[in-house]
Formats: structure tokens, C-alpha cells, sequence
């Protein structure tokens, strides 16, 4: 049986998540509870949701996946509002959103496998 752990998808989240935290340990105190908490809740659900789902039906899986889609995209936006803000560099922002494309484009491939799947 397979496990969260033997997927790459969920592989390139956890490391994404361990970036986001690590990324926003220079965010000013006063965002504390404000992007901080946004991003790195963002990170975390999309390694979450992937490892929850693995443990579900395929139908289920799916649904995880849709959700872990949507977290990419918000942390997305989130890296977008940090840079925008002058919080986060040029540099580090592109190096933080490679990433997240990398697993959107995985999450995207892995729901449609999933989709071709059960439609047969």
C-alpha cells in the first residue's frame, strides 16, 4: 500500500512548507498573526491535505487534492502580497514560487490521472 511519504507531490509540499516557515521567520512581529500565520497555514495544508487524502477513497483522495490545489493557490497570492509589501526580496519570491507552480502542476496531473481513473 502506498503512503503519503511515497508520493512526490507530497515530497515537493513538505519541503515547500519547511521553505514557507522558513521564509517568514524575517517578517516583522506585527504580522505575526497576519501573513505569517496565513502562509504558513497555506504551506501546511497543502502537505496535509495531500497525506489525509492518500489515506481515503479515490473519490475522497480527489477532493483532497482540489483542496491542496486551493491552498497552493492562496499561498501563491500570499508570496505575491509579501513581495508586493516589500516583506519578502525579488529573489527570495521567485525562489519560493517555482515551487508552488511545481506542485500545482503535479497536483494537476495527479487529479487528472485520478479522474481518467475512475472514469473508466
Amino acid at each position: 500500500m502506498k503512503t503519503f511519504r511515497d508520493l512526490k507531490v507530497w515530497e515537493k509540499a513538505h519541503q515547500l512548507a519547511l521553505s514557507s516557515y522558513q521564509a517568514t521567520r524575517a517578517f516583522p512581529k506585527d504580522e505575526a498573526y497576519g501573513l505569517t500565520r496565513q502562509i504558513r497555514s497555506a504551506a501546511l495544508s497543502i502537505a496535509a491535505n495531500i497525506a489525509e487524502g492518500c489515506g481515503r477513497t479515490k473519490g475522497d483522495f480527489g477532493r483532497f487534492l482540489q483542496i491542496a490545489m486551493g491552498s497552493a493557490s492562496e499561498l501563491e497570492y500570499l508570496f505575491l502580497l509579501s513581495h508586493d509589501l516589500g516583506l519578502i526580496a525579488a529573489g527570495t519570491h521567485a525562489c519560493l514560487l517555482e515551487p508552488v507552480v511545481e506542485v500545482k502542476k503535479m497536483l494537476a496531473g495527479l487529479i487528472a490521472r485520478l479522474r481518467s481513473e475512475t472514469d473508466h
